[in-house]
């Protein structure tokens, strides 16, 4: 059971960003989205390969090869939103005169790709 602390604060907006009625969100195409599905469902299988891996006591390197190819397909997936929301929600504020606080929003999940 999750204690009301950590629940309260993965619910919390973080610091420093707009509430989320005032963030400009453009919709996925309906091809977008399952697209995206489509690769989060062989992310997904390829979790639960490597799961039934290490339950057969499998080769190590041969699990962390499996492991390495679900975080450059997790990688993969995020570059795709990443595109997507440059290119729709970013550009969106931009148009809207809002672009200062979505640029630094963008440039913030950005960096955490680069630790």
């Amino acid at each position: 059971m999750t204690s009301p602390r950590k629940t309260a604060r993965r619910d919390a907006e973080p610091r420093g960003f707009a509430e989320p009625a005032k963030r400009a969100v453009v919709a996925h195409s309906g091809a977008e989205t399952t697209a995206l599905a489509k690769r989060l469902n062989r992310i997904e299988g390829q979790v639960r390969g490597i799961g039934r891996m290490i339950d057969d006591d499998r080769y190590c390197v041969d699990i962390l090869t499996q492991v390495s190819a679900v975080q450059s397909a997790l990688d993969a997936l995020a570059l795709k939103l990443l595109e997507h929301h440059l290119h729709g929600c970013v550009s969106h504020a931009v148009a809207s005169g809002n672009g200062a606080h979505a640029i630094d929003e963008a440039l913030s999940v950005i960096r955490k790709f680069g630790r």
